[in-house]
């Protein structure tokens, strides 16, 4: 049966907390790699939430024009990872009438819960190619630090205030003052998106690596919100909503501090707690 949520440690913080944080257990929506083959052939991984994967492989490659009725199928099925593959692994064996554009497919971006690392080889391969955060514990952050940024985020999402349909990104400078200074936020229909803005414009001001910073998400935290947050430098990342299972994992051992569900007077430390005082 698919695992769909899993139970991590937390460290909850409220205004009212005194004295060491004891982490309590937390259930998590679990987030996983799954490779999809066609006849052998890797085309691609897409991160998921186990459940339903053949119906997934399947309408993946209904929409890419590969395959048109159940019968250009003789077959989907679970088969062996192999070597350098991590998670599940889908593969499609399609009618010797069925023609396949290899170039095309694995050229393709596509994924149905996010698509940050999609068309990479293995998840080795992504976890591999940016070095981890060592040593320091800083910045640092307290609460009320990322309260404040909480509700400097919430007055700039113009749109989001319109369509109610936006994610949004922003990076804060953690100030000795205890100050969160709003370097930029940006917004747009994919968290990816957002944050891809927010670290381009970081670039362009020539503040890469951004390890004096935090990165605070409207939307929930997946791994590839982590993964870009490790490659931009950042040290703390925080979310209005729930991280995920790989997101905590690669955090966690990226050196990366995770905040989760930061709503007004709460929230959680997932990972690296450390940087968070009270």
């Amino acid at each position: 049966m698919a695992r769909e949520e899993s139970r991590y440690r937390v460290w909850r913080h409220t205004r009212e907390t005194i004295g060491p944080i004891e982490p309590v257990a937390d259930d998590i929506a679990v987030e996983e790699p799954m490779a999809i083959r066609v006849g052998g052939r890797g085309i691609g991984i897409t991160m998921r939430t186990p459940g339903h994967d053949e119906e997934l492989a399947l309408g993946f490659l209904v929409g890419e024009g590969v395959i048109r009725h159940a019968s250009d199928v003789v077959h989907v099925r679970k088969c062996d990872q192999g070597e350098g593959v991590s998670g599940e692994v889908i593969d499609v064996l399609v009618g010797p009438g069925v023609v396949v554009d290899f170039t095309r497919l694995t050229r393709h971006v596509f994924a149905s819960s996010s698509c940050g690392v999609c068309g990479s080889a293995t998840i080795e391969a992504v976890r591999g190619q940016f070095a981890h955060f060592g040593g320091t514990a800083e910045p640092m952050a307290s609460g009320h630090m990322l309260w404040q940024m909480m509700e400097q985020l919430r007055t700039v999402q113009p749109t989001f205030d319109t369509t109610g349909g936006l994610h949004a990104a922003a990076l804060f400078e953690l100030g000795v003052d205890g100050k969160a200074k709003l370097v930029v936020a940006r917004e747009d229909v994919g968290r990816h998106n957002a944050v891809d803005k927010v670290v381009g414009f970081g670039l362009r001001a020539g503040l890469l690596p951004l390890s004096r910073h935090a990165l605070l998400v409207s939307g929930r935290v997946s791994f590839e919100i982590v993964q870009k947050a490790l490659a931009a430098g950042v040290r703390i990342v925080a979310a209005v909503s729930a991280p995920t299972t790989l997101a905590i994992d690669l955090a966690a051992e990226s050196n990366i501090t995770l905040v989760g569900f930061l709503r007004p007077g709460r929230f959680n430390v997932y990972a690296n707690p450390q940087r968070v005082r009270g």
